[in-house]
């Protein structure tokens, strides 16, 4: 498995943007990940991919996660397809059911209690857009007769799945191309990663060794109380502390545990302020880097 390690903004806002993708392209970061969070100064994830594609040349940019259910999957097919012709081999899209702060998912409206529903028929009205110049199709929730989104790329994208529920697993088998977990341990991991791969080839699918990644938020002190028991209410059947490495030496031996259950692709949250970007990104290199294959 190829082992690499990107960065995650987070909630950084557009005036620290520009100088932290300048940056991760300088030092050669593998990946930057732009997080969905409506309520909050960061940056849209899909607005922060064009801006940070255009501002860069070998560096790549994911979203980690935004979320489709309540989002028009063919307009969001027309949008991923440019941005990976404007940037090929660039763009990692990674999906999710919903937002985590209960209070965005008005912005994301769908019948009540469809959610997952309309998550399954939009995940495959998106794929079947990426992949074939017309499409007609007539579901439950989305009808439409001969469209097209225009040129596609010439390697299909990669579309991967947040989520760590069992039908969450279970829809990753179906439907995506990988699976970026958050706030699950190395056992749920390597629990997790089994379920995805019965799923899948009970749909006659496959999904490569080394498509499975984590978000790993690392810490240089003591985790605030108010974080541990937003992850706990997450995961209450992992003590949250295990969860958050705190310091370079605890975070590469975190790393080597979900290797270990068949993690290979992180995507590191460092607890931090602003200003202290930096010399998190210089260190980062210094400590992390060779942990990469």
């Amino acid at each position: 498995m190829k082992v690499r390690i990107g960065i995650g903004l987070g909630a950084a806002g557009p005036a620290d943007f520009a100088a932290l993708v300048d940056q991760l392209e300088k030092l050669e970061i593998d990946s930057l990940w732009l997080s969905e969070h409506l309520s909050s100064p960061a940056v849209d994830p899909l607005a922060g991919l064009a801006y940070a594609l255009g501002r860069t040349s070998s560096l790549k940019i994911g979203t980690g996660v935004a979320v489709l259910p309540g989002r028009n999957p063919v307009l969001l097919a027309k949008h991923l397809a440019s941005l990976a012709l404007l940037g090929p081999r660039r763009v990692l899209p990674v999906l999710g059911l919903g937002p985590a702060r209960p209070g965005d998912r008005a912005a994301y409206p769908v019948p009540a209690g469809r959610r997952g529903a309309v998550f399954d028929e939009a995940l495959e009205v998106l794929r079947r857009l990426l992949s074939e110049p017309r499409v007609t199709f007539s579901g439950e929730f989305f009808d439409f007769t001969d469209v097209g989104i225009g040129p596609l790329p010439d390697r299909p994208l990669d579309i991967w799945l947040g989520g760590a529920a069992p039908a969450a697993l279970r829809r990753i088998g179906r439907f995506g191309d990988g699976w970026l977990a958050s706030l699950v341990s190395p056992g749920q991991a390597a629990a997790g990663i089994a379920e995805i791969r019965r799923s899948a080839a009970d749909a006659g699918r496959h999904i490569d060794d080394d498509h499975y990644g984590l978000s790993l938020s690392i810490a240089f002190d003591a985790p605030p109380a108010e974080r541990l028991d937003a992850m706990r209410q997450r995961n209450p059947d992992v003590d949250p502390a295990s969860l958050i490495p705190v310091g370079w030496d605890a975070a590469r031996a975190s790393i080597a545990e979900y290797v270990d259950a068949g993690v290979s692709k992180f995507v590191i949250y460092p607890v931090t302020t602003p200003d202290g970007w930096p010399a998190f990104l210089d260190s980062f290199v210094a400590e992390l880097r060779r942990l990469e294959t």
